[in-house]
């Protein structure tokens, strides 16, 4: 019970930030995915994308409500985030866990000092 209590807060949390935000699988999801529940890694990866998916679903149709999407730019992206997402997510699943875990931390890192000091 108290797995399935942890996994709807933090999956709350998810969801809140992705649509506030437009993120949360990589940055909510993986990491207390990984800590907090104690998956392994790739496994956290896995059931971050397969949650986002119905996430940013209903994030984006809110989003198109208020006329909150360029969809010139969306049909364009999606195209190149298709490939890019195949050939990640082949990168990944080769990838040592520990190795992972600290590429996934450097990047976070960065993108924190680059916001931080912009």
């Amino acid at each position: 019970m108290t797995v399935l209590l942890l996994t709807a807060a933090i999956s709350l949390l998810a969801g809140i930030a992705s649509g506030l935000l437009g993120i949360g699988g990589g940055l909510i999801l993986v990491p207390l995915f990984h800590y907090i529940l104690k998956m392994d890694m790739h496994l956290a990866v896995g059931t971050s994308l397969a949650i986002i998916v119905p996430t940013a679903l209903i994030g984006a149709y809110r989003h198109a409500s208020g006329s909150f999407i360029d969809w010139r730019i969306f049909l364009f992206s999606t195209l190149f985030a298709i490939v890019g997402g195949f050939i990640g997510a082949g990168i990944s699943m080769n990838l040592d866990v520990v190795l992972l875990r600290k590429i996934f931390a450097v990047f976070l890192v960065l993108v924190a000092l680059k916001m931080f000091f912009q």
